[in-house]
């Protein structure tokens, strides 16, 4: 296959993250469940995220190099969560709508991109790696597109606003895959591993102090929310091993 060719495989398959994300989105316009629900969703979707470091980030990232160096690419991209967060409060009185729900959407865009970039350094090892990635991820983000819609949704953010961010956080997606390949196909395999940890401390901070602070709002059952968690989690754990 040529490299051209190449290319548009992986952003084929950069299209599996980001359709599960607006499969997501799309089911929250035709259902609406108890806000406890959504809280409890919310909480499967902080538990995908924290596996997805544990499972896929973190191994990954820690044996390029020296811990040094991954330690401080991931302290980088945990403070880039500040820029997220100034975007979420613009976004907020642009379209309106709490700060808090805007900002579950950039815990997804932080997940679809590392999705993404996962993805396109996945490929750069092997092709059907790659594939593997997008396709566990096309299950981790649906109900990660359908809580954070349910919860725009639920702070009576209207339906254009909402399919537009779902469309444009699934872009993503697109744009860290095709990153991901480009510029790290010929890299060394240092710089591999501070980018994955990069985007590790970015969803890191953007799930502890955003996503969970929101799914904890609607005061889920406690039953609920840690059964969400560890389904999220374990259901990653799962999919990571079956992708060996």
């Amino acid at each position: 296959m040529s490299e051209n060719g190449h290319f548009l495989q992986i952003i084929y398959y950069a299209a599996l993250p980001a359709g599960g994300n607006l499969i997501g989105v799309l089911l929250a316009r035709s259902v609406t469940p108890a806000r406890w629900v959504n809280g409890a969703l919310l909480h499967c979707s902080a538990g995908i995220a924290v596996g997805l470091i544990a499972m896929e980030l973190m191994p990954r990232s820690m044996a390029t190099g020296p811990v040094w160096t991954i330690a401080l690419a991931a302290f980088l991209g945990a403070t880039a969560s500040l820029v997220l967060h100034i975007l979420g409060k613009g976004i907020s009185r642009l379209a309106g709508g709490s700060t808090a729900a805007w900002m579950v959407y950039a815990a997804v865009a932080a997940d679809l991109f590392s999705d993404g970039l996962i993805v396109g350094a996945g490929s750069v090892e092997s092709i059907k790696l790659g594939f593997l990635l997008a396709a566990t991820q096309l299950m981790a983000n649906v109900p990660g597109g359908f809580a954070a819609g349910v919860n725009l949704k639920s702070h009576d953010v209207g339906v254009g606003a909402q399919m537009l961010a779902g469309v444009l956080v699934s872009l993503f997606a697109f744009l860290s895959a095709g990153m991901g390949y480009l510029l790290l196909q010929d890299a060394p395999e240092i710089v591999h591993g501070m980018s994955l940890a990069a985007v590790m401390g970015l969803l890191l901070a953007a799930t502890l102090e955003d996503l969970i602070p929101e799914a904890d709002a609607p005061h889920p059952p406690r039953w609920s929310s840690t059964a969400a968690l560890a389904i999220g989690f374990t259901g990653i754990m799962i999919f990571s091993d079956l992708m060996k």
